[in-house]
């Protein structure tokens, strides 16, 4: 089968690698569309991953497709399904799963390799992060459900509640995803660098947008939005450290900043002690999803209520796979999903 392959920093390459066969408890899916992704871009930009990746290895974590064979012991599933599979599942047995904690389960089965033709689906993911497809929900949206799966995490781990006012910094698709899933119920700003991003947030339901790059002091202006107390909640979706200083900065007295985007390995950040203790700032470093979201993230994406499509820039061949990364390390496209 037509592979991608990454082998180092900014290094993916085309090749033409044996198709895969099911063991027990492992599907085989036929892969009809893969989605870029903010992670995977940073992972091409530092040519790893400390977490899921060893290299040279399979690339690519967000896909959906149709399965094409079936492992011995596999009994919930035949071939013809279209399916989406997580890009991990937790073990379900360790003492931060028993505590339903999935996200930090130190057994994680990753899974990697969704730009290619085909895609083995290892049994844990199987067992609890592969879900059926609706008919009606193109394989190109259905892609997102992993994302989407993490940025429902992030909302729930904020404690965001009805009326709050909500501060997103960073305009990539994770943080006009965050704007889509919590503008219904309140009030959210995010600032960003690139104007035709925050065209999308508007449409998505942001109520006020702002390039960064035209703001002198972002703090200062949050709060002078909010009668001189700052945001409600502040969410971080850039993985810049001085960024998530930034984001800090913004909270009012007892907010909660979540600290979400990922910064390289051994980054460290300075934070006002007597700003902390005296605020009661809640400072949150939120990560990946769990088979809970993961559902829930189907369910909005099937139901069609957001316009997620806005966030898929366009559709490409996987031979064109090298340029689009290029491309969205210049901000050319949000996500593009490879066919």
């Amino acid at each position: 089968m037509l592979a991608t392959l990454l082998y180092g920093q900014e290094d993916l390459r085309l090749e033409q690698v044996p198709d895969p066969t099911p063991n027990q408890g492992e599907v085989v899916i036929q892969v009809q569309a893969a989605t870029t992704c903010g992670t995977d871009l940073k992972v091409w930009r530092r040519g790893g991953h400390a977490k899921m990746l060893t290299l040279p290895t399979l690339f690519g974590h967000e896909g959906s497709g149709t399965i094409v064979a079936v492992g011995a012991g596999v009994t919930n599933w035949q071939v013809g399904d279209r399916v989406v599979a997580n890009n991990s599942a937790p073990c379900m047995k360790c003492f931060f799963c028993q505590r339903r904690e999935y996200s930090l389960c130190p057994h994680i089965t990753w899974n990697n390799g969704t730009f290619a033709q085909y895609l083995k689906i290892p049994p844990p993911i199987v067992e609890h992060n592969l879900l059926k497809l609706p008919d009606h929900l193109p394989f190109a949206l259905a892609s997102l459900t992993e994302p989407l799966a993490c940025v429902l995490h992030g909302v729930a781990r904020s404690q965001v509640k009805p009326q709050d006012r909500v501060v997103i910094l960073g305009d990539g698709a994770i943080g006009l995803m965050f704007v889509a899933v919590l503008a219904a119920n309140t009030e959210v700003i995010i600032f960003g660098g690139n104007n035709q991003r925050l065209e999308v947030a508007k449409k998505l339901g942001s109520t006020k947008t702002f390039n960064y790059k035209q703001v002198d002091d972002i703090p200062a202006l949050v709060k002078e939005l909010s009668d001189g107390w700052g945001a409600d909640i502040v969410i971080e979706a850039t993985g810049v450290n001085t960024v998530w200083e930034q984001a800090i900065a913004c909270g009012r007295p007892g907010a909660t900043i979540n600290l979400f985007g990922g910064c390289p390995k051994n980054t460290t950040i300075t934070v006002n002690t007597e700003e902390l203790h005296y605020s009661e700032l809640t400072l949150k470093g939120v990560f990946h999803n769990t088979p809970e979201y993961v559902k829930q993230a189907l369910l909005l994406l099937a139901s069609g209520k957001i316009p997620f499509h806005l966030l898929i820039s366009e559709q490409r061949p996987l031979q064109d796979l090298q340029q689009v990364f290029q491309d969205m390390q210049a901000r050319k496209v949000i996500k593009v999903a490879m066919i």
